[in-house]
């Protein structure tokens, strides 16, 4: 014998809105991780160069030709 199963009887249920202000400090720490990612990627061992060495620059070196970066 086949079971069925009823549907809820409260309604349709509505998503809670998250609050800009919730929001806000994870985008902005996102945005700034991500600028600093791209800096290493994009500027790291070049005339701004932080870190000496090439270790950054092996680590990212896909990643340069990917997004279209010179490097060499």
């Amino acid at each position: 014998m086949a079971q069925t199963i009823a549907p809820p009887a409260t309604g349709a249920v509505t998503p809670t809105p998250i609050p800009l202000k919730a929001i806000a400090p994870w985008a902005l720490f996102f945005g700034v991780l991500m600028l600093v990612l791209l800096y290493f990627i994009g500027a790291e061992q070049g005339a701004t160069s932080l870190l000496s060495g090439t270790e950054v620059h092996e680590w990212v070196h896909d990643g340069r030709h990917l997004l279209g970066f010179p490097c060499h």
